[in-house]
């Protein structure tokens, strides 16, 4: 997957690391939130990454702490990193969003068990908009590129928060 191959090497990129390294990034940045990768598929990838020969790992032992493997982008990687970003950026964007399978068979429920449905939906809209709203107010010391992204997730919450108000004014009307 090429989104995966692009956040495990932009992470290593900026600074070698290890696979739990990578994994705690990837979380304290929250990035699952907006794109689709997991600690396993972290792990599976970094392993990946290193037999395709785009990242090298140099085991490194601190103290007494267990010996562990830290990856480093290769110049294979680097050329490799250019070429997803390019291709990434060069594709047309598409936003899938889970809840469009319930909103698509929304007529098949009761009108009651449509507004509980689409309740649902907007619960877990504010709750994205409150989580994305307290990760730019914590999070003051990312850098610009990583601000604009909460800043484009925040304005996608606003939006959807938007919308799902829209729809239900629109199924009460009918």
């Amino acid at each position: 997957m090429a989104t995966i191959d692009l956040i495990v090497l932009g992470i290593v990129k900026q600074e070698p690391q290890s696979a739990y390294d990578i994994q705690k990034a990837v979380e304290y940045r929250k990035i699952s939130r907006w794109v689709k990768i997991s600690t396993p598929s972290i792990y599976k990838k970094v392993i990946q990454l290193e037999e395709k020969g785009y990242i090298e790992s140099t085991s490194v032992k601190k103290g007494k702490m267990a010996e562990k493997s830290v990856y480093s982008l290769t110049k294979l990687g680097e050329e490799h990193f250019l070429d997803l970003m390019f291709d990434t950026a060069s594709k047309p964007i598409n936003i899938f969003l889970d809840f469009n399978a319930v909103i698509v068979n929304l007529n098949s429920l009761t009108s009651e068990k449509q507004k509980l449905c689409l309740k649902n939906i907007e619960e877990n809209i504010q709750e994205l908009k409150k989580t994305i709203e307290e990760n730019i107010s914590i999070k003051t010391d990312v850098p610009d590129i990583a601000k604009a992204v909460l800043d484009q997730q925040l304005v996608l919450a606003q939006s959807l928060e938007t919308w799902i108000n829209s729809l239900k004014e629109s199924m009460d009307n009918n």
